[in-house]
C-alpha cells in the first residue's frame, strides 16, 4: 500500500518578475536612449523589434522607427504596423490575428520585442497577442493617453472584448517595460485627456487621503491641462497602481477582492450599453461617483467626501451622468457579470473613508438604486447651476461641455 505522503504533494513557489517604468519628456527625440536601454540582445547579435502603433500617431512612430533602424543593437524587422485605436480594436480578434501573423512571418521569438504605441485599448489588444505568441514575447508599452499612463499601462492585464462583455478573452502578463512619455500626450483631445484622471481619483480614494486632497485642490488646473500638475497627477497615480500590483499580493487576481476595480462593476456594464460611445475614463468616473454615494448610504463614507469626489471629477471636466444609466435594472446586471468575471462569489470594494476600503459580498439593490438616483440629482443640480441665463449665446456650449467635454 502506497503511503499518502508519497502520492500527494503541494509545493508553493514564486516566479520573480521585474517591472520597468521609465518617465520621459520626448522618447521620439532626445529621450530615445531610454527606449533603447530597456532592450537586451542576449546571445543574439541584435534583438528583433516589431513596432506597432495607432494610425493617428504616425509622426512620433516614424521618428522612433528611424532611430531604431540606425541602431546597431536592435533590428527593426519591418516598417511600423499601424492599427486603429479606441475600444473598437478590442471588439473583434482582427488586430490580434494581424499581429500574430506578423510575429509568425517575421520569425519573432521570446527574446524579441514588440513596442506598442497607443492608448489603453490598443495596448490591451497588442498585449494579448504578445502574451500568447510563443507563450510570451517581450512587450514594451508606450501609453499615449492619460488613462493608460496613470493606470492600465503598468497593469498586467491583456484582453479583448467578447460576448459584448469587457475583457472576456485575455491573460495576465507583466510587460517588459513601460515608458510614460509626456510628448505623446500633446495631441490628445481635451475629452480624452481629462477623463483619464478618473483613475487617479479612484486609486487615491483607495490608497491615500493626502493624494486625494491634492487632486481636489488642483482639479481645475489639471482640467485646463496645466503641464506640471497633470504630470505629477499621472505619475503619482501610476506609482500607486504599480505599488498595489507589485506589493498587493495578488497581481494576477487569484483572490476574490480586486480593490483597483473600485467603481468598475457599473463602468464595465455602462460601456457596452452605450455601444462604447462613452470613454472608459468617463464610465469609471460615473462608477466611482455611484459607489461613493452607495458607500455613504451603507458604510458611513462621509457625505462631505461624497461632495468632494463629485466636485473633483466635475472640475476635472468629466461628466457624471449618462442616459444609459436608466433603466437601472439594465445596469444592475453588471453585478452578475462582475461576479462571473471574478470566478466565484461577488466581491466588490467599497469605502468606509478615504484610504479605508472594505470588501462586500452582497449589494443592497434598493440602496444602489437610491445612489444612482442621487447621482442623477447631483448632475441636474450642477447643469442647472452652471447654465447661463436663457437667451445667452453661451448656454448651449456650457450645457454640452458638462455632458461631453471637448
Amino acid at each position: 500500500m502506497t503511503d499518502a505522503s508519497e502520492t500527494s504533494l503541494d509545493l508553493q513557489f514564486s516566479v520573480p518578475f521585474v517591472h520597468r517604468l521609465r518617465v520621459t519628456d520626448d522618447v521620439s527625440r532626445e529621450d530615445f536612449r531610454e527606449l533603447l536601454a530597456v532592450m537586451e540582445s542576449g546571445d543574439a547579435a541584435c534583438a528583433k523589434v516589431l513596432l506597432i502603433a495607432e494610425q493617428a500617431l504616425s509622426d512620433p512612430t516614424d521618428r522612433i522607427a528611424q532611430q531604431l533602424e540606425q541602431s546597431d543593437c536592435v533590428q527593426l524587422v519591418c516598417a511600423p504596423v499601424l492599427v486603429q485605436g479606441g475600444e473598437e480594436i478590442k471588439n473583434s480578434s482582427d488586430t490580434v490575428d494581424l499581429i500574430l501573423n506578423q510575429i509568425n512571418q517575421l520569425n519573432l521569438d521570446r527574446r524579441s520585442y514588440i513596442v506598442a504605441i497607443g492608448g489603453g485599448a490598443m495596448l490591451d489588444a497588442v498585449g494579448y497577442a504578445a502574451a500568447v505568441a510563443h507563450r510570451g514575447i517581450r512587450l514594451i508599452r508606450l501609453p499615449t493617453t492619460t488613462l493608460a499612463q496613470a493606470d492600465s499601462g503598468v497593469g498586467v492585464k491583456n484582453a479583448i472584448n467578447h460576448f459584448e462583455k469587457k475583457n472576456w478573452i485575455g491573460t495576465f502578463a507583466v510587460p517588459w517595460a513601460v515608458i510614460n512619455d509626456s510628448a505623446l500626450l500633446h495631441t490628445l483631445p481635451d475629452r480624452d485627456f481629462r477623463c483619464g484622471f478618473s483613475e487617479a481619483v479612484k486609486v487615491s480614494l483607495l490608497k491615500s487621503d493626502t493624494e486625494f486632497a491634492w487632486l481636489c485642490d488642483r482639479a481645475n488646473a489639471i482640467g485646463e491641462r496645466d503641464a506640471i500638475a497633470s504630470k505629477r497627477a499621472i505619475h503619482q497615480s501610476c506609482l500607486l497602481h504599480l505599488k498595489h500590483i507589485t506589493h498587493g499580493g495578488d497581481p494576477f487576481e487569484m483572490l476574490e477582492a480586486r480593490p483597483l476595480d473600485f467603481g468598475h462593476w457599473s463602468a464595465h456594464r455602462l460601456e457596452p450599453l452605450t455601444n462604447y460611445q462613452i470613454r472608459h475614463g468617463e464610465a469609471v468616473a460615473i462608477g466611482v461617483a455611484i459607489d461613493t454615494i452607495y458607500s455613504s448610504l451603507k458604510f458611513g463614507f462621509p457625505e462631505k467626501d461624497v461632495r468632494a469626489v463629485c466636485n473633483c471629477l466635475t472640475q476635472l471636466g468629466i461628466p457624471l451622468w449618462h442616459e444609459a444609466l436608466t433603466p437601472t435594472e439594465r445596469l444592475l446586471e453588471g453585478l452578475e457579470e462582475f461576479r462571473q468575471h471574478l470566478g466565484g462569489r461577488l466581491t466588490i470594494t467599497m469605502l468606509r473613508a478615504v484610504g479605508d476600503p472594505v470588501d462586500v459580498h452582497e449589494i443592497d439593490h434598493v440602496a444602489m438604486r437610491t445612489a444612482i438616483d442621487q447621482l442623477q440629482q447631483i448632475h441636474h443640480q450642477r447643469v442647472d447651476s452652471s447654465e447661463p441665463k436663457v437667451g445667452s449665446n453661451e448656454q448651449a456650449e456650457a450645457t454640452n461641455r458638462l455632458k461631453y467635454p471637448r
